[in-house]
């Protein structure tokens, strides 16, 4: 099996004699061409010698008006014919009556029967010069009118030939010439198709072209049986390569094949086509949400010895691992819950313990009094306006959570929540908790910290709205936060930046929409963020 320089040499090699018969081939044409110029110029300054000759003149009368023999005015021609040729060098000169017929000839075989005249129009009067082909045989010929001097009328014509010269004539005449520029052009052409075969090989590392598309047929393979997602992308910021894992996580099942496309003309998200795209040759462990997923990219500069040729970036959809880990957060909630209130418990029991070793047991009565009353008021309020057991017992941990951490949480009193379908209860746990995670978060040691909570139902579509008063979010930073993995927090927590690009997924999921409202100043002088979920409204299952 040849390899691919071999092929590509064999190639060249052909493609050279294909040019060094059409050089040839041009040469003869060229050669036929001034061969033509030059002695037709030669015929015609013998025909019209010949035919401007008075004896030819009187002859051709004479031989008119006394009907003389063919034979006779053949051998009263020759001499004048002869010397038509021996002047100008002219293979064959005819005398041609103005029927067509020889009349006298170089070759006197010829006397007697039809010239061939080509497209000669000189029996009209007028000289000519063109090709024939007398006995088959091709002839340059220049043609003259014999003109009668008496009368003006046309006696005849005189018609000078020439035969081409052979292909092997002009070959064997021209053999130096030809052979040194074909010698010249062939060593040229071995020289160059060397070089290149040399290149091919080192850029081929020897294979041949069956390797080559084996080679590629297993890489096209492989890279579409990876389940991550691919993406290549070259210097020029166009897709290189792209499999099918890459097209289902970006979404673009149904965009005609982006391979070659520029990346920011697929139809992506700024922050996707910065991920693939952007200044840094790497990227490790960004999170980014890309439609209703939550995708981890991490990018990495490909090079060729020693040259980048672009990057190639790696997609794993983590949408069940977050909803997994939005599951542990949610336990790990209640585990933070429980933590603070035994924090609580403990601290009203040494109260309690040391007011009893004092015997201020009025005290004790009283202080018991309050603490029963204040959860008892809170769980009310909270009761009266939310329906759903799980979310009030969410409202009611999130609040001793916010109490230890001195922010007050308050449901306002606007709010009005029936009993939901259980997937959605889940779905609004997920998004209550993180929303007010992060509130907390946001004004916690500030002064009068507050966390406000408005739910209800409008129509066919549920409102949660949760807002704070602590520094706010930057309008630069108003779509920041919901993609990527942001955070605010200066920590590098595990985990950070999750809480509202999952709200954002559940929304979307759910063919809802998650806005931050307000990260302005405050009328009331204070800074604060104020984010609004707007979902559609599921029916109970049991009909309720």
């Amino acid at each position: 099996m040849w390899s691919l320089a071999g092929k590509v040499l064999a190639l060249q090699l052909a493609v050279i004699a294909v040019l060094l018969v059409a050089i040839g081939f041009l040469s003869v044409r060229q050669s036929n061409a001034d061969f033509a110029d030059e002695s037709g110029r030669q015929l015609r300054s013998s025909a019209e010698y010949v035919a401007a000759l008075p004896d030819v003149r009187v002859a051709l009368r004479d031989a008119r008006t006394s009907n003389e023999d063919p034979d006779t005015l053949a051998r009263a021609l020759a001499p004048y014919i002869d010397v038509g040729v021996t002047l100008y060098g002219a293979t064959d000169v005819m005398v041609v009556s103005p029927d067509g017929t020889v009349l006298g000839a170089t070759d006197p075989s010829r006397v007697g029967k039809p010239a061939d005249l080509g497209e000669s129009d000189a029996l009209e009067g007028r000289g000519w010069t063109g090709d024939v082909e007398p006995d088959g045989e091709r002839a340059i010929a220049a043609h003259a009118p014999i003109i009668s001097a008496k009368d003006g009328s046309l006696l005849g014509i005189v018609a000078a030939e020439e035969p081409y010269p052979s292909v092997a004539d002009q070959v064997t005449g021209a053999a130096p010439y030809l052979a040194l520029y074909l010698g010249i052009g062939a060593l040229l052409g071995l020289a160059g198709t060397w070089v290149v075969a040399r290149m091919v090989r080192r850029s081929t590392r020897g294979l041949g072209t069956a390797e080559l598309a084996r080679l590629a047929d297993h890489r096209e393979a492989l890279l579409h049986a990876i389940r991550e997602g691919v993406v290549g992308v070259g210097t020029d910021g166009r897709v290189t390569a792209m499999n099918d894992a890459a097209r289902a996580t970006l979404g673009l099942e149904r965009v005609p094949d982006p391979v070659g496309r520029p990346v920011d003309e697929l139809g992506l998200e700024p922050h996707v086509v910065d991920l693939l795209t952007g200044e840094g040759a790497e990227v490790r462990d960004a999170i980014a949400l890309v439609g209703t997923r939550v995708v981890v990219f991490n990018r990495g500069e490909a090079s060729s010895d020693g040259r980048g040729i672009g990057t190639v970036t790696t997609l794993r959809d983590r949408t069940e691992l977050v909803s997994l880990q939005s599951q542990l957060s949610s336990n790990l909630s209640i585990t933070d819950t429980l933590r603070a209130q035994t924090h609580e418990f403990d601290n009203r029991l040494h109260t309690i313990s040391g007011l009893v070793q004092l015997g201020e047991y009025d005290e004790v009565a009283n202080l018991v009094g309050t603490l029963t009353r204040h959860r008892a008021e809170v769980a009310a309020h909270v009761s009266q306006r939310i329906a759903d057991p799980a979310l009030v017992a969410l409202l009611l941990a999130k609040d001793a959570v916010a109490e230890e951490r001195g922010v007050a949480l308050e449901l306002d009193p606007g709010s009005s929540l029936p009993r939901l379908a259980d997937a959605q209860v889940a779905d609004l746990t997920t998004i209550l908790g993180n929303l007010v995670d992060n509130a907390v978060d946001a004004c916690a040691g500030h002064p009068d910290a507050l966390v406000e909570v408005w739910l209800f139902v409008d129509g066919r579509e549920l409102h949660v709205r949760v807002r704070d008063n602590g520094p706010g979010v930057p309008d630069e930073l108003a779509e920041k936060v919901f993609v990527r993995g942001f955070s605010t927090k200066p920590e590098p927590l595990t985990g950070r930046g999750l809480g509202l690009a999952l709200v954002r997924l559940i929304c979307a999921q759910r063919g809802g929409e998650v806005t931050l409202t307000r990260n302005a100043d405050r009328q009331d002088g204070e800074r604060g963020a104020e984010f609004l979920v707007v979902l559609p409204l599921d029916e109970r299952e049991d009909g309720a």
